[in-house]
């Protein structure tokens, strides 16, 4: 009996460590205002430049997930098109620019970020960005100065 309390015990501890670290997969949340200047060479190579608002996401053949990311941000960009500053899609290969994504602390796939139009870092996501939530993310930025 007591075996099967503590066996309890430890599957019911386990269901709330992996609720409380599945709570964050998927949200938008704000950056910090991180200064990029360090980072504006890594990033001007893949395109982030500071020329408009870009939506950079991280992504590799083997993560299944991420192409559910592909959707959501091609999905979100073209609805965002006609703005005045239309943001730009910019999907990185982890495996191609593992220096990049040491520089943006990427731990996991998938990882998107969102950049304002000063090319700093606004916005970061981890899993699979709700299209409703990203699209809030990206208005203000594509609207003009």
């Amino acid at each position: 009996m007591i075996q099967l309390t503590i066996l309890a015990v430890v599957l019911l501890a386990a269901l709330a460590v992996g609720i409380l670290l599945r709570r964050r997969e998927g949200k938008v949340r704000a950056a910090d205002g991180i200064d990029l200047s360090d980072r504006a060479d890594l990033l001007a190579a893949v395109g982030v430049t500071g020329d408009g608002p870009a939506v950079l996401h991280f992504s590799a053949e083997w993560c299944g997930p991420c192409d559910a990311v592909r959707r959501v941000v091609a999905n979100v960009t073209d609805q965002l098109a006609g703005s005045p500053q239309p943001p730009q899609d910019i999907e990185v290969d982890i495996d191609a620019e593992p220096a990049l994504a040491r520089e943006l602390n990427v731990l996991s796939l998938p990882t998107t970020f969102v950049f304002d139009t000063a090319g700093r870092e606004r916005f970061r996501i981890s899993g699979v960005p709700k299209a409703t939530d990203l699209q809030s993310a990206l208005e203000p930025l594509t609207a003009a100065a």
